[in-house]
């Protein structure tokens, strides 16, 4: 609130000019605007789209990824070096070398979106399987299960917590990685728009499609927080 009344003061009183910082009222009518044309849905569904389709291919390898090193100390040996040194490279530093390979199409959006999601959904996921405690290994082994039903009934269930703060923090990733690729790279999308906006000088536009980034990135994770605790809320009902 205090941001919002700082802002309205200064577009009141002219301390900048209305082209660089738009009155909130002027905001608001052309936020009514975009959502009565339809335009910021339809910007709010391109980005959608990508970071889903991003995110899954992203988290899937991730989860398999980590299992595979969470389950095998020699696979954690070999693959962690390389992975580590993958994942200090920021998402978007390898924007200039994928657009060389694959252009600007949609492939490369899904590509950044996805090693956005890949990396805290491998390493979350190697170290809540190597965080099961091996006694409750060793239940599964005298109860006689196989290694899938150790693997489902044990294991998985065990480092569920940890799976799931790699789901988080692979979204967050995933939907901030969107944004900067649309910044760069996309003539449709919320990233799309922040230039757009930002090349006619229409900074309303910007702080509307500014306001729908965060929106969207918040209700996201309250979804994510929401489907964990029932999901969490199941597993110990089931345990009753």
């Amino acid at each position: 609130m205090g941001l919002l009344f700082a802002w309205w003061i200064a577009s009141n009183r002219g301390w900048l000019p209305e082209q660089i910082l738009p009155s909130p009222t002027y905001v608001y009518s052309t936020a009514l605007e975009m959502i009565a044309s339809g335009e910021i849905f339809y910007h709010a569904g391109v980005s959608l789209l990508r970071v889903v389709i991003g995110f899954l291919f992203g988290a899937l390898a991730g989860l398999t990824l980590g299992m595979a090193m969470g389950l095998s100390r020699r696979m954690d040996d070999y693959i962690r070096p390389l992975f580590l040194a993958f994942a200090q490279i920021p998402t978007l530093g390898w924007i200039p070398l994928l657009m060389l390979i694959f252009g600007i199409g949609e492939t490369l959006k899904i590509i950044v979106i996805a090693k956005g999601a890949l990396v805290p959904m491998t390493l979350n996921t190697a170290a809540g399987i190597r965080a099961v405690p091996a006694n409750l290994v060793e239940v599964g082994h005298a109860l006689r299960f196989s290694r899938w039903q150790t693997l489902r009934l044990i294991v998985l269930p065990g480092a569920a917590p940890s799976i799931f703060t790699g789901i988080r923090y692979g979204l967050t990733h995933s939907w901030t990685a969107l944004v900067g690729v649309e910044l760069l790279a996309s003539s449709e999308g919320l990233g799309y728009l922040l230039v757009w906006g930002r090349q006619m000088f229409w900074l309303d536009v910007v702080i509307v499609a500014m306001i729908a980034v965060g929106i969207i990135g918040f209700l996201m994770d309250k979804g994510l927080d929401a489907f964990e605790t029932y999901i969490q809320r199941w597993k110990h009902e089931e345990g009753r």
